[in-house]
């Protein structure tokens, strides 16, 4: 299956000459998700050629600006330009309200239908689950309610050996059930186990978003094993403890989640603006933890050929 991560905006609090704020869309054989929507993320979804209208599912981490602050305007381009299928907003309670008063104010009425889903509580909380992914929020450690998200593909039916329909001239609905489980019973009697015919299917893959927050064992849980880990880097290692009072990561922190939840790869993101070049905060990463990269505007991942 088909799952990329498509990244829009990679910086903090501030948007830079190269870097947006916080967004990016994930998708899964077409199924796709914008995660968090900082200012400009339309201009974003342009310049990489995201078809902005196959969105039906949109997550806001925390109700901070560069994380939601372009959502009014994307929401207006997706009426203008003719959008009638209902849009699910995921994002801490609140929002409902700001945009409902934003959209009062402007006498703004939408062509689609706008259905808010508002996340409360310090519990994970499974918020979309169809055929390809389940989406679970889970709480993270910030100045306001934030939430990171889980997001992983959901398990796949069994493998037919190869050459087992020919040997048992297997009929589509026969394939099915082999294929969910069950033995096959010939028509001479013999019941063929369902080990003899198939192999496990891929394991599913997995990608967790965790940005703002500093790191805390109490996120563990939620990230364990995922293939890939966006986390938090705003500040170097040097600035800790500034990073910590602002409750947020570090080079170090983010590093040591990875280490810790025993990722396979991290992908460092939500740079401060005082760092033109984040090649110095990928390098101090990977003293801790060795498969790191930094998130760019514009980088597609892949999650399949990682």
């Amino acid at each position: 299956m088909d799952f990329t991560i498509t990244v829009l905006g990679s910086s903090a609090a501030l948007p830079t000459a190269t870097r947006q704020c916080s967004a990016q869309v994930v998708a899964l054989e077409g199924f796709r998700i914008l995660i968090d929507c900082g200012e400009g993320t339309q201009n974003q979804v342009r310049r990489y050629r995201i078809k902005f209208q196959a969105i039906d599912n949109i997550f806001i981490s925390h109700l901070h600006g560069d994380h939601f602050y372009g959502l009014p305007g994307l929401l207006s381009s997706m009426h203008l330009c003719g959008r009638t299928e209902p849009l699910n907003i995921f994002a801490p309670k609140g929002l409902k309200k700001i945009l409902t008063d934003l959209f009062i104010t402007s006498n703004s009425v939408f062509s689609y239908e706008l259905i808010f889903h508002e996340l409360e509580g310090n519990e994970p909380r499974v918020l979309l689950e169809n055929k390809k992914c389940r989406i679970t929020a889970f709480p993270l450690v910030h100045s306001v309610p934030a939430y990171g998200f889980h997001i992983q593909e959901m398990p796949q039916m069994l493998n037919l050996r190869h050459g087992v329909r020919h040997t048992y001239n297997l009929a589509n609905d026969e394939m099915i059930r082999i294929k969910m489980g069950e033995d096959y019973l010939a028509p001479d009697g013999r019941v063929i186990p369902n080990a003899v015919l198939t192999k496990p299917p891929k394991p599913p893959l997995s990608y967790a978003y965790c940005c703002d927050t500093r790191y805390d064992e109490s996120l563990l849980k939620y990230i364990s094993d995922v293939d890939l880990l966006c986390f938090d880097c705003t500040f170097e290692a040097a600035l800790s403890s500034f990073a910590n009072d602002k409750l947020h990561g570090t080079t170090i922190s983010a590093a040591t989640a990875a280490r810790e939840a025993k990722a396979k790869h991290l992908m460092l993101t939500h740079f401060s603006a005082r760092y033109g070049d984040v090649e110095p905060l990928v390098e101090e990463a990977k003293t801790v933890f060795p498969n790191t990269f930094a998130a760019t505007d514009g980088l597609r991942i892949e999650l399949n050929n990682m």
